[in-house]
Formats: structure tokens, sequence, C-alpha cells
């Protein structure tokens, strides 16, 4: 669970760790409670323990900037059709054998944090580039808790909104003290069983449905679920069944899931890629169970990538990709045909960022 460091910038003290009577200090800031003796790195590689301390090794480092549609979060009921300046940092505290951004999050070179900015400095460049929110991405924003937090904070008293995109892999005191300072959320739901996640993530499923209650029951955090579906691993009839059932009994039906394509990467390259019509019968098996909002993500697929009114069936917010077309929904968010409100949190008017990628430089 650990490893030598090499080396770090911006060594920066943290609060969730405690002193072992044998010398080492543990890390309290997720489930994988990492014990450290003197110069070790957690596995995420971020979080390491000098002076007899757990520090935080890139507070003020990022592997870059980029504006991003709120939509490739994914976020479809959040500000849609808006810019959000996001980034992240390096390392990740789950071992998943199929990332998709394994250059940053599985990254052991510190030179992948090219671009440093303050808190302060990512708040300003978001509301001088007219961003409506700060994602942190690319990597758990969970492994630099208090980089996001900090920045989260900077953000708010500039009136910008922040995201966090996170496998949900947080203890409990931490995760209070991370979503309070979120509006919205994408969290990872990799799969609904623990031998997936204990093979293929090096996790455990049980407290990632804990942040998902915890998220529901006690925050005002916008969230929304995303399960990337791996032929053969976590895309039986049975699961998603049993998936969904559970999103809407425990999180309700307005919940949104979207179930994204896998390509072959990182250490998973002999799998083949997601067929498209693997999300499509896994989006009808979630609206069957109840659930409002399910969407279809990474292939072609303008219905199943729109929002749909859950009770008149009218066609709310068309998505070609990123782009937004139709847009029935009133200034408050509601169906403008039967008057039903669709959850989430809209503005009165679409934005038009569309699907473009402006990469930022804090220099």
């Amino acid at each position: 669970m650990a490893s030598e460091m090499q080396t770090s910038f911006n060594d920066y003290p943290t609060t969730y760790w405690h002193q072992l009577e044998d010398g080492r200090v543990q890390c309290d800031l997720c489930p994988r409670e990492c014990r450290l003796k003197e110069g070790q790195q957690g596995l995420c590689f971020v979080r390491a323990c000098k002076k007899g301390e757990v520090v935080l090794t890139t507070y003020g480092r990022s592997s870059g900037f980029c504006i991003d549609p709120i939509e490739k979060k994914p976020l479809n009921h959040f500000l849609p059709g808006t810019p959000v300046l996001s980034f992240g940092t390096a390392g990740c505290n789950l071992s998943c054998r199929f990332c998709q951004n394994w250059d940053m999050s599985k990254s052991r070179e510190m030179d992948t944090l090219a671009d440093a900015a303050s808190p302060a400095k990512i708040a300003q460049e978001a509301a001088r580039l007219g961003c409506k929110s700060v994602a942190f991405t690319y990597n758990d924003p969970v492994i630099f808790h208090e980089y996001a937090v900090d920045t989260a904070i900077a953000c708010h008293e500039q009136g910008i909104k922040t995201v966090a995109v996170t496998a949900g892999y947080i203890s409990p005191e931490p995760r209070v003290a991370f979503f309070q300072h979120m509006d919205a959320a994408n969290v990872d739901l990799k799969a609904f069983d623990d031998h997936f996640y204990h093979k293929l993530t090096g996790a455990h499923l049980k407290p990632v449905l804990e942040t998902l209650v915890y998220l529901k029951e006690k925050t005002a955090v916008w969230f929304e679920l995303t399960t990337l579906l791996i032929p053969g691993e976590n895309d039986s009839d049975q699961e998603l069944d049993q998936m969904s059932r559970w999103v809407v009994a425990n999180l309700g039906p307005d919940v949104p899931m979207h179930f994204s394509a896998f390509h072959p990467d990182w250490k998973m390259r002999d799998h083949p890629p997601t067929p498209a019509a693997t999300l499509t019968r896994a989006r009808k098996i979630a609206m069957a169970n109840g659930v409002r909002y399910a969407y279809t993500g990474n292939v072609h697929d303008s219905a199943g990538g729109s929002t749909w009114c859950h009770a008149c069936g009218q066609l709310l917010i068309e998505r070609d990709w990123y782009e937004l077309g139709v847009w029935h929904l009133t200034a408050e968010g509601h169906c403008d045909q039967c008057g039903e409100p669709c959850a989430g949190h809209f503005a009165a008017e679409p934005g038009d960022w569309g699907a473009k990628r402006q990469p930022v430089s804090m220099r």
C-alpha cells in the first residue's frame, strides 16, 4: 500500500491521519487507511509521511487546466450548455485496471504537474473566462482534498459553482468536510458487485454506496452517477437490474444514471470495446426500474443522450454529443408542455458553450 517517496512539491499539512504505536502514521482520508513509515507514500502517491506527519505533496500543482462543456463531466442536469474550468493533479486512491485517464491518475512522475495555481488564482481565472463552475476531475479530487476544498471556498467567493468528479471512495469524517463545499458531483458507481471492485479496482463497493446515501440524505449536492460498462465484467442484465433497483430505492428516481462505453486501455487491452447496444440495453433496464433520467455515453446516440419528460414524454433537452438543440424547459425548470418539474439545477436559458475544449494556462 505504500512506496518509497521520490520527490514532492509544496508539502501541505493534512488533518486526516493519526500516529500508530509502532511509529508509523495511518492516513485516514479513505478506506485504504495506508500505514506509512517515514519517507513513504500512500497508494494514491500524493499523500506521504514526512517528519512524522501525513502531508499532501501536490498542493497548488495541476496536470493542466481546460475549459470543457459541463456535459463532459458528465452532468446533464447541472447548468446545461455552460463552460466549466476543469483540472486535476496526479495519482489516485483506486487502482482500476481499466482506467481511461491512466496517464494522469497512474502517474508517478511529478513532472506531470506542470501548471501551478493557487486556489484564489483558479477562482479568478474561472470568473474572468466566464466559467459558471470549476470541476475537480481527470483524477479523483478526494486525494487532493485540501487543495480542492480551498479552491472551492475561493470559487464560492467569486460566485463560481464547484463540481467533484469522483469514485466516492472516502472515509466518513473527510467526506463531510469535502462535500460541504461542493455544489455538484458525478460519482463513478463502477459496478454493483464487490468482487468486481476488489479484482479490478483494488477497492470495495460498500464505502461507495455509503457515500451515495450520504449525498442523498445529508447534503444538498446535486449528483449524477456514471457506470463504465465493460463487456463480460459488469454488463449483465442481472447486475444492471440490481444496480438500478438499488438506486431508485435508496437515492430516488431523480438521480440521473449515465452508462458509458469502455475502450481497451491501461491494463485491460484484452477486452473488446463496449457495443452501443449494451448501453441502450442498460438504459432501458434502468428506466424500466423507475430511473427517470438514464443516458448513454461515449457513443453517438441523440435519443439516449437527451433529456425527456418522465411525465408526458416530451423532449426537454436535445443533445447531439455535447451540442444542445431543442430546449423545452421553462425558466423554472419545468416541462413547458405538462408543467412537470425536471430534477436538477437549470438556468433560465441554456448555455451555448457547445463541444469546445479550450486549454488554459495559469502562467
